[in-house]
């Protein structure tokens, strides 16, 4: 689509990175993203240039798809890697039967309490550095969609792999939270990648990282 960018995020870059790397590099006037990504997180940003921006808000609709590596028995402040994990227990190994039951649980339209480490604000102020500063932050939960969790791969004691159908404002590493809360032992998000938003996929995107080395 005319104005509109698909880039593969790079590891630790911040969405408004990759969006002032596209207005750059390619010299257009105007850009922003649809759909923040998690510095920590990699995968497709839509990035709409120029007269295109008048559209983020409906490309901010679309379903999204992810890749998520949760893993159990530990916590994080933030809720996925950037914090030093907390040993929480030794997760007991489930059965296919007891894995299934409890991604069903999250299947759905359901209230999902947001990460005290998001951008979302609080009396004007970003969470994020509400939090940063050792203040205790409560965001009130939201009604997010998601349409389906898949595993892809189990590995007893701590590690679960899922693919993820998602609609507009869910927290990825919130869910992988409350998965551990569900389970017991805790969890937390220790991988992140967006694959698809609607139609478009990582596999059509550019990825910075081959410009810059040119």
């Amino acid at each position: 689509m005319d104005g509109l960018f698909l880039v593969d995020k790079p590891y630790r870059w911040s969405s408004f990175q990759a969006t002032a790397w596209v207005k750059k590099y390619f010299a257009v006037r105007k850009a922003g993203h649809a759909g923040t990504l998690d510095p920590l997180a990699t995968g497709l940003l839509l990035v709409a240039v120029d007269e295109m921006t008048r559209q983020l808000s409906v490309l901010q609709e679309l379903p999204k798809e992810y890749y998520a590596l949760v893993i159990l028995g530990y916590r994080t402040l933030s809720d996925d890697a950037e914090f030093e994990p907390e040993k929480v227990a030794i997760p007991s190994p489930m059965s296919e039967e007891e894995r299934r039951a409890i991604l069903s649980t999250f299947v759905g339209e359901i209230e999902q309490r947001p990460p005290a480490f998001s951008a979302l604000k609080v009396e004007g102020k970003r969470a994020y550095a509400l939090a940063r500063r050792g203040e205790v932050v409560s965001l009130p939960p939201r009604r997010v969609k998601i349409y389906a969790i898949d595993e892809i791969a189990y590995e007893p004691p701590y590690r679960w792999l899922l693919r993820i159908e998602c609609g507009k404002g869910v927290y990825i590493r919130s869910l992988a939270r409350d998965i551990g809360e569900k389970t017991g032992w805790g969890a937390y998000l220790g991988a992140l990648r967006r694959t698809r938003i609607g139609t478009y996929s990582v596999l059509q995107a550019i990825q910075p990282d081959g410009y810059l080395s040119r």
